[in-house]
């Protein structure tokens, strides 16, 4: 079977009004994970994403140590071997954060790569750039609503004829000031999409700041808690403008990491978020496996990550939740030569979480609806 990712623009379309959302996997590390997700999407007949962000793999391998080739080979393979037909190569996050010629140089150099290592899908996230003195919405966003139409249309003249998904990101994800979490709110929304729109972008999906966290999160004592901050009504509101003002763009949700499942299957507005971000749950779950199975190597990692992470008035467990991503890239050649049967268990355990996933984001069946809509 050959490697073919979907275009991320065929799955979103397909699935728009499907009142479901497409799990969107960062797979940081591999070995187990990647096929456990496709076993999962196979036995449920999901449609799935696999991603990246550019700080986890860009061209000098980012923190995980993968280049975009390296994603797409490795990615490719266990696809072939699954069997796995409906699914998209997403690169999450490229982001930009300064606007600058020569950032803007850089990114899209990143960008050609991925496009030549088969990616499908693509997240401009220049949500850092925000003019302070600006006096409407749309004035505030102008820096990024600039450097977005600049690389879509990038992408739309490297990519040529061939179709590919586009999500751009408005209010940074996790960015607070003195009043708290900071949420973006309908008029940023709609302004943004028209603005991209009226310059002949048209993404498909759209990044708001909601209140969610990227990554694991922590109380004030260092205990690890549950991502419950999602704000839900604010969600609702600005997909409700955005349709409202005939805007075909839908929510993609990132931040899902710790997220409870019930609460995704019983207050996610399915269908106004479309795209589901799951991330550091696989590297935790590795983390979980190496305990039990590799406990040598599992302790190596934790040592290197709180000694060389260590801050003061931090618990070790909360500089290994927050740092030990970094550990992926210094333990590569490790955590790519593990035992057989401990990259078993961790596919099984992928596969398993993947499933209560998909069943949590209703998107059993999906699968067959693209599969419909490309015939159609």
């Amino acid at each position: 079977m050959e490697c073919n990712p979907l275009p991320g623009s065929v799955i979103f379309n397909a699935l728009k009004d499907k009142n479901c959302i497409v799990m969107a996997c960062n797979t940081r590390i591999v070995p187990g994970i990647t096929k456990g997700i496709f076993r999962a999407a196979k036995d449920l007949d999901s449609a799935v994403m696999i991603e990246l962000a550019k700080s986890e793999s860009n061209l000098e391998g980012g923190y995980t140590g993968l280049t975009p080739a390296d994603l797409s080979m490795r990615t490719c393979a266990a696809a072939r071997e699954v069997g796995v037909d409906v699914w998209a190569l997403h690169a999450d996050h490229i982001g930009v954060k300064k606007g600058t010629l020569a950032e803007l140089n850089s990114v899209k150099e990143l960008i050609a790569a991925q496009i030549d290592s088969g990616f499908t899908s693509f997240a401009i996230d220049a949500s850092h750039l925000f003019n302070f003195d600006g006096k409407t919405a749309a004035e505030e966003l102008a820096p990024n609503i600039a450097a977005t139409i600049e690389l879509a249309r990038f992408i739309r003249s490297e990519m040529g004829d061939s179709e590919f998904g586009l999500e751009a990101e408005v209010g940074e994800i996790g960015r607070t000031d003195t009043s708290g979490m900071v949420l973006t709110t309908p008029d940023e929304a709609v302004a943004f999409i028209r603005s991209l729109n009226d310059s002949g972008v048209y993404p498909q999906v759209l990044a708001i700041a909601n209140g969610s966290t990227h990554g694991n999160i922590f109380d004030e004592h260092g205990n690890p808690i549950e991502q419950v901050t999602i704000d839900i009504p604010r969600t609702k509101e600005v997909a409700n403008a955005l349709r409202e003002n005939d805007l075909d763009v839908r929510i993609a949700q990132h931040g899902i990491t710790g997220t409870p499942r019930h609460l995704i299957s019983e207050q996610f507005p399915h269908g106004d978020i479309i795209k589901g971000n799951v991330g550091t749950f696989w590297m935790n779950l590795v983390w979980e496996v190496l305990e039990e199975e590799e406990p040598d190597l599992y302790q190596k990692i934790w040592d290197w990550t709180v000694t060389k992470y260590a801050a003061e008035g931090k618990r070790d467990v909360e500089v290994f939740g927050k740092n030990s991503k970094f550990a992926v890239k210094e333990f590569f050649s490790e955590l790519y030569s593990l035992d057989e049967e401990t990259v078993s268990v961790i596919e099984d355990r992928a596969c398993e979480e993947a499933s209560l996933f998909m069943r949590a984001f209703k998107s059993e069946g999906s699968a067959e609806i693209v599969r419909e809509f490309m015939r159609s």
